[in-house]
């Protein structure tokens, strides 16, 4: 096997030039993970390479954990884990699952890096959040695996991540390598669990970039012998094909011999380089042994079939056809904690709000209200009734998913004048510090237009809440 075949590069749209992934898709490289761009860029960027490519067939990944929307301003954004958690609700995790991968797949999009089954147990981890079902091993189990029954029911690949853990540590692996201290019983009784439940079933498993010390001082897992090889493969017997998260993470210090060590520990894919036509030089000059090459292509080669098995791509058109699942799941989804005294026509609501990134609209939330006559003015100085709009949400590279302090004393001044305090989160259930006064929560875990709708009709009694938290707060 052509030794570039080992890695899978990124490739980011209106970034990465396209004549640099067409000489990667030339040199053999096993695929590209892809990220941002329009439906149409996508299309064209997976026929562009694939047209280039000396393999039979050119895998192309994305991490479409809340469908396609999370990366495609075209793409319509889908409920968040923990929303399905919260929802409590099989059937709905399965349907994401599928709307997901015929999505994907219309776009020429094979494997979905999903589900994360990271449990959702340490509230100031900046990047786990609503990717987790919650923080018990037993439903995110079984959610996980109705999404991976539905991944594979629309035609695509998935991958179970990330293993053994993420969840307990507070440190974004994109900047830095967290620390997991737990035993391997400890792990076992809980960060594993819904790993073992699933490994029967799902298509990979990626590595997570942290460090577990009571098991491997050294390495992190990505390129652990210890829990790649001992725990992943000997133990949990698990034979199909591991690939390392993002290379290019700043958690694992020197790529080429975080790649190398990952090799020697059992993995097959090594995923999104940040240099690697330099990464694939390194490699040769290594000289990669042949058993290694071989166990290689033929995971590559069983992935490749399973995606030929699953038959013709869908349309766009027919993909992408209105539906309302989202619609249904946020009905299930949305929580409420504290009473609700309905918004009556004329009333008037003033808006406060904080952890806002720029780039979540709450029109729809807004615009609900707004029909049914609800005065809707930004908050000044006093409010009779205050609905305080929250967005903040976990994001790669952040480091912290905390508000900021100016947005903590704005929220704090506010609720000192309210006579009625509402807040609505439209994503992480901790983003309001724990001696908030506000009377009344509402907890989307989603920003998405019919979650915002579903709580602005909550706010006005049209509808109640019906969904559980799956975190403690």
């Amino acid at each position: 096997m052509n030794i570039a075949r080992l890695v899978h590069p990124g490739f980011w749209f209106n970034k990465t030039p396209l004549q640099d992934a067409l000489t990667l898709a030339k040199r053999g490289v096993g695929g590209f993970c892809v990220y941002g761009g329009t439906r149409q860029e996508v299309a064209a960027f997976t026929a562009a390479v694939r047209e280039v490519s000396p393999l039979t067939h050119l895998l192309i990944s994305a991490d479409y954990e809340d469908g396609l929307g999370r990366w495609l301003p075209d793409a319509p954004l889908l409920p968040s884990n923990m929303a399905l958690g919260a929802a409590e609700d099989e059937k709905l995790a399965f349907e994401k699952g599928l709307l997901t991968a015929r999505q994907a797949r219309s776009l020429g999009v094979d494997w979905v890096f999903a589900p994360v089954l990271d449990l959702a147990n340490n509230s100031l981890n900046p990047i786990v959040n609503t990717r987790s079902f919650g923080q018990d091993p037993a439903p995110v189990a079984r959610l996980g695996r109705a999404f991976l029954d539905g991944l594979h029911q629309g035609g695509a690949l998935g991958s179970i991540k990330h293993f053994p853990g993420h969840g307990d540590t507070q440190t974004d692996s994109h900047l830095a390598l967290p620390v997991l201290h737990r035993t391997q019983a400890q792990l076992a009784a809980r960060e594993i669990l819904p790993f073992k439940t699933l490994l029967p079933y799902t298509d990979s498993v990626m590595l997570g970039h942290l460090l577990v010390p009571e098991m491997d001082e050294k390495f992190p897992a990505s390129f652990s012998p210890k829990i790649a090889y001992e725990l992943l493969r000997k133990q949990l017997k698990f034979t199909g094909c591991v690939l390392t998260d993002a290379l290019l993470m700043k958690a694992i210090g020197d790529e080429k011999q975080a790649a190398w060590h990952a090799l020697q520990s059992g993995v097959n894919i090594l995923l999104v380089a940040q240099y690697p036509n330099e990464l694939i030089d390194f490699l040769e000059e290594k000289s990669v042994p042949a058993d290694v090459l071989a166990r290689s292509e033929e995971i590559q080669n069983a992935l490749c079939a399973k995606v030929r098995a699953a038959g013709p791509r869908p349309t766009q058109e027919n993909a992408f056809a209105p539906n309302d699942f989202c619609t249904r799941a946020a009905r299930k989804a949305v929580t409420q904690r504290g009473k609700i005294s309905p918004l009556t026509a004329g009333q008037t609501v003033h808006i406060l709000e904080i952890g806002n990134d720029g780039t979540t609209d709450v029109s729809p939330l807004l615009n609900t209200l707004k029909k049914e006559n609800i005065r809707v003015e930004p908050f000044t100085d006093k409010a009779d009734y205050l609905l305080v709009l929250c967005a903040r949400r976990y994001q790669a590279f952040a480091g912290k998913i905390a508000l900021e302090e100016k947005d903590t004393a704005r929220l704090h001044r506010a609720l000192q004048t309210a006579q009625t305090s509402v807040c609505v989160l439209l994503a992480s259930p901790w983003a309001l510090p724990k001696n908030t006064s506000a009377q009344t929560t509402l907890f989307t875990f989603s920003p998405a237009p019919e979650f915002q709708q579903t709580a602005a009709e909550i706010l006005l009694g049209k509808r109640t809440a019906q969904g559980k938290l799956p975190v403690t707060l």
